[in-house]
């Protein structure tokens, strides 16, 4: 599959074909001597002769591949002591593991923190590469990509193209899981740029997770256990040096890849630029590499529904002018002068139809024949982004050598090797390993169901008091004596309400947070991606009624029960707000977009905003210190002070973006304008984000992910659920099938005398019992209208075309989502999921491996003897 053309493009020449491992100019060194200081260079350095010390540990030669930091505590306490103990049991079985540990020295007396130097040597580097399986390049790729009109597009110059001069194409490999018995069948230049720095970390990680500081109990390991009693501050892996620099990278050069990623990808000039997402990917690690290539995808899908949205909402604003409907409700001498029921019992008055004339200009604008149209190609739109991006993300798992990590790679949680209170003997290695048992799992489950069940139902209340925030003040605007205010009551309701309602999500969201990590913890899962996959869940579950909810009853409930004058409907005993005479949709696309604007904007500020805000007070001492002259701000000492990216991860960055993808398709029809608005966002969002891990975060865990997980499903239960949800709202909501009807049976092809077909009589003389105007302006009314299709006389039953408009909407509802699914069905039938030629090369990669391992065999044999060699070639 070719690569997509805008700002996600991967910074290769072909799809499909793997890169090799970033070879740093990194000397390393299994002894640690005192040595004079020799540093990394980059390329800019090079040619300078420059060294940048911070990297390696005191003989200049050793990469510091991890950094702990401990508190110097004041006071010789209990707790201090209980602390100091754990640390040193802590450092002596990381050295048992083979680390080299390293005390960086303090700059002053006064230092509060003590920084602890990681080295992973190449014997450490080479036993845990074997047992995490991690693959290495064997052998250069030998398969020419096919020729196709992408690959020649792809080599036309354009403006979103990454810079070939600092950005270069790597060289493609064919890999293979790492052996040390087989060193010398790896492509290796030597064992001191073998591994990338990702990889090294990667490694170091591993074995911090699991090393324990506690010799009599089992459960108490792992850096991260010591961050969280005290005994840690911190435990990172190091950034590459600064990120900016005063001299210019066509004159100089980069001086390391975080200064290139930034310079490359993160500076605000390179918007309109593809991301380097090899780069991304060599330097953060997989995962965070994922990340940005689907939001990179979802953006450039984004485009086309952005311009097709542009095209609907331009084309409504020409055509308003001519709209009968709104020609009809605004003329003041025709059926604008009709007197319409009050809107609020007693204090309410009578009201022409004329006053709706701004709201039935606003509902126009989203309720016409263009967003039918523009609703059926965006639930397509929906569907074929989730099938292309599996094509995409399965291209993506054979570069990144990502395809079988889950199965073949992910170890188990430390969290559940200790904890895990059953034993099993596995069905795959036949040895004991932990296991938790129906008997135990079903109690914590069920505990986890019944209190996301509890929140759910805290949110459906948040919801209730909204609703009913709005009928009250709805009334409350409708019975002031102001004309100008009575008419604006229902504009001044929704804009208020969705505000209401947008804080109360930001609230409710960080507190389910809390009780979602609880959950999971307690739920007890065995691998990481299960333990993620089981969070998201949870998370967009309570999410999705957080959010959406409030949208669901302005397109679903709102004004579809109100009743008529004798009889309204009630909720908690106040009389359930109507629509306006002219629908419903605006009221559902003023929701929709301050809902989704305003949290986009209270999400940039606090992910941005905040850790810059943070990291400048942090920061201030230390780049003081260095300015007087009193101490050197090291590298360690700069990424302390900056923000941590947090257990979490990435989930608040797919939460958000998958919340937006709800908006831009759930309920599209009536706010066409979203894909334009979501572009936008993610456009700034993608440099946000790239800024923020680049400058204002330490350097991450390099994690390894085969997909984006639990949010592909969700994704297309969303794209499906949109499908649903958009006929609803085209056929219940909107005037589409109303109007058709009209057309059809009495209007001879045209609205005219559509108004006062959809608007119903009543007899002013049939108000229930004190919901009558008092002190009305209007006298001697005989009849006033109301919404809906109700017959004239009392009980003022459903008249006969309601149910013909109900059939109506009915059968549109099931031809619309028929008809979107089963081209879904056929673009997913044609197009395969794993292009044929990334299946070629995982075939030839296979079949290096057999070969590989034949010749393994054989050499075996020959080293035994005549006859071992005999049955060696026989085996193979």
């Amino acid at each position: 599959m070719s690569n997509p053309i805008g700002f996600e493009g991967v910074d290769s020449a072909a799809n499909g074909t793997k890169k090799g491992a970033n070879a740093s100019n990194i000397e390393l060194s299994d002894n640690i001597k005192n040595q004079p200081l020799h540093t990394e260079q980059s390329s800019a350095e090079k040619s300078k002769g420059k060294k940048d010390e911070d990297q390696f540990l005191k003989d200049g030669k050793s990469k510091i591949d991890y950094v702990m930091v401990y508190k110097n505590e004041t006071k010789e306490g209990e707790d201090e002591v209980r602390r100091a103990k754990r640390r040193k049991e802590f450092f002596a079985n990381l050295k048992e593991e083979g680390l080299i540990l390293e005390q960086a020295d303090p700059d002053t007396d006064e230092d509060k923190n003590t920084f602890i130097k990681v080295h992973a040597p190449w014997s450490v580097l080479a036993r845990y590469a074997e047992e995490l399986k991690i693959k290495m390049p064997v052998k250069e790729n030998d398969i020419d990509e096919p020729t196709h009109i992408w690959t020649f597009l792809r080599k036309v110059p354009n403006p979103f193209s990454l810079s070939k001069e600092f950005i270069p194409q790597e060289t493609n490999y064919f890999t293979l899981a790492f052996v040390r018995s087989r060193e010398d069948e790896f492509i290796m230049e030597s064992r001191d740029t073998f591994f990338s720095g990702t990889t090294r970390s990667r490694i170091v990680h591993e074995i911090l997770e699991k090393a324990r500081y506690d010799p009599d109990d089992r459960t108490k390991f792992g850096f991260e256990h010591m961050v969280a009693n005290g005994a840690l501050a911190a435990c990172f892996p190091l950034h590459d040096g600064d990120w900016h620099s005063d001299q210019s990278l066509l004159t100089h050069g980069s001086l390391n890849n975080r200064h290139l990623l930034y310079e490359e990808w993160a500076s605000p000039k390179r918007f309109y630029k593809q991301q380097p997402l090899n780069l991304i990917r060599s330097y953060f690690g997989e995962k965070i590499g994922l990340y940005f290539s689907w939001l990179g995808y979802y953006t450039i899908m984004l485009t086309y529904a952005a311009i097709f949205g542009i095209v609907t909402f331009v084309i409504s604003c020409i055509t308003l002018g001519s709209s009968v409907k709104v020609n009809e409700i605004c003329n003041e001498e025709g059926p604008g002068s009709l007197i319409m029921c009050p809107l609020c019992n007693e204090r309410c008055d009578y009201w022409h139809l004329s006053s709706s004339c701004f709201y039935s200009k606003l509902t126009y604008l989203f309720d016409n024949w263009t967003t039918v149209v523009f609703a059926f190609v965006m639930s397509i739109w929906a569907t074929m982004f989730c099938e292309f991006w599996k094509r995409r993300e399965n291209t993506l798992q054979y570069e990144w050598d990502l395809f079988g990590f889950e199965d073949n790679e992910e170890n188990v949680r430390p969290e559940f090797e200790a904890k895990a209170p059953d034993k099993r003997i596995s069905p795959i290695t036949m040895l004991s390993e932990p296991y938790l048992a129906l008997r135990t799992k079903f109690p914590r489950i069920a505990a986890s169901i019944m209190s996301i069940f509890f929140m759910i139902l805290l949110v459906v209340a948040a919801v209730i008091s909204v609703i009913i925030y709005r009928i009250a003040i709805k009334v409350a605007l409708a019975r002031t004596n102001s004309e100008f205010v009575s008419s604006m009551s229902s504009i001044v309701t929704s804009v208020t309400a969705s505000l209401i309602s947008v804080i109360l999500i930001m609230i409710l969201q960080n507190v389910y947070e809390r009780v979602a990590v609880w959950l999971t913890d307690l739920e007890l899962h065995r691998t990481e991606t299960e333990y993620e996959d089981s969070f998201v869940l949870k998370m967009y579950l309570f999410a999705f009624v957080n959010y959406y909810s409030t949208s669901f009853y302005i397109a679903f409930l709102k004004g579809k029960i109100p009743g008529n004058p004798s009889d309204y409907g009630k909720i908690f005993g106040l009389r359930q707000e109507e629509c306006d005479a002219s629908g419903c949709m605006q009221e559902l696309f003023i929701n929709i977009a301050i809902t989704m604007c305003g949290k986009q904007f209270f999400n940039n500020f606090m992910e941005l905003g905040a850790p810059v805000i943070l990291n400048c007070i942090r920061s201030y001492k230390g780049k003081q210190e260095e300015k007087t002259g009193r101490g050197k701000y090291d590298q360690w000492e700069k990424d302390l002070d900056l923000a941590d990216l947090g257990p979490r991860g990435l989930f608040k960055e797919y939460l958000e973006m998958v919340v937006q993808f709800g908006f831009t398709t759930i309920f599209v029809c009536a706010f066409p304008l979203a894909p334009f608005f979501a572009l936008l966002n993610n456009l700034i969002e993608i440099r946000l984000d790239a800024f923020k891990f680049i400058s204002q975060l330490r350097r991450p865990y390099a994690a390894r992910a085969q997909d984006i997980g639990a949010w592909y499903a969700i994704l297309l239960g969303v794209s499906n659920l949109s499908v649903l949800t958009n006929a609803l709202v085209l056929a219940f909501t909107s005037e589409f099938i109303p109007q058709a009807v009209y057309r059809r049976r009495g209007g001879n092809g045209t609205l005219e005398g559509y108004i006062d077909f959809s608007l119903s009589h009543f007899n002013p003389e049939d108000f229930e019992p004190g919901t009558a105007p008092v002190d009305s302006t209007y006298n001697n009314i005989t009849d006033c209208r109301y919404r809906g299709f109700y017959e004239s006389i009392p009980p003022y039953d459903y008249n006969y075309d309601y149910w013909v408009i109900l059939t109506g909407k009915l059968f549109f509802v099931l031809i619309f989502e028929h008809v979107v699914f089963l081209i879904k069905f056929a673009v997913a039938f044609i197009i395969p999921d794993v292009p044929d030629f990334v299946r070629d090369q995982i075939r030839r990669e296979n079949y290096l491996a057999q070969q590989a391992l034949h010749e393994a065999t054989l050499q075996s044999a020959l080293k035994d003897g005549p006859g071992a060699r005999n049955r060696g070639a026989a085996n193979a």
